[in-house]
């Protein structure tokens, strides 16, 4: 089975503005200033929207490209809910990550609404980041030497 390695380097310094290196690029994280930060950039959380919502405009790209489908677009919409009284060392019998995720997909094609909706399916199945939100992915978390 091949296997594709994915890293990256994340940096912060005294602020809660954060550095993320991936490859040759670049991108800051932040907080909203009413947190301490200084809006300087999306929030880990929104992160973790836009790979969710990356992953599957791109496969469904992929898929529309192994179909020589005409496909002109692809808009997700997505929104998550959680409470943040964990998350900020507050009592809370809640979860402290999203309790829900909610991904509108619109696909800009000439496709009636059972092709749609078998493209959606199929692009849930491919997306590895629906793949790891939705099934549990062992995570190690280790203080470096």
């Amino acid at each position: 089975m091949p296997e594709k390695h994915v890293q990256v380097e994340v940096v912060q310094g005294e602020t809660f503005l954060t550095k993320c290196q991936a490859g040759r690029h670049t991108l800051i994280m932040d907080q909203p200033v009413a947190f301490g930060g200084t809006d300087a950039g999306p929030t880990p959380l929104d992160y973790q929207l836009m790979a969710l919502g990356g992953c599957l405009a791109a496969i469904a790209r992929i898929i529309a490209r192994q179909r020589h489908l005409a496909l002109r677009g692809i808009r997700v919409s997505l929104e998550g809910v959680l409470n943040t009284d964990k998350l900020l060392g507050k009592e809370s019998t809640s979860r402290v990550g999203f309790s829900s995720i909610k991904a509108l997909v619109t696909l800009d094609a000439d496709f009636s609404l059972e092709e749609k909706k078998l493209l959606l399916q199929e692009l849930e199945q491919r997306c590895p980041i629906s793949d790891n939100l939705l099934n549990s992915t062992p995570v190690t978390i280790e203080l470096a030497e």
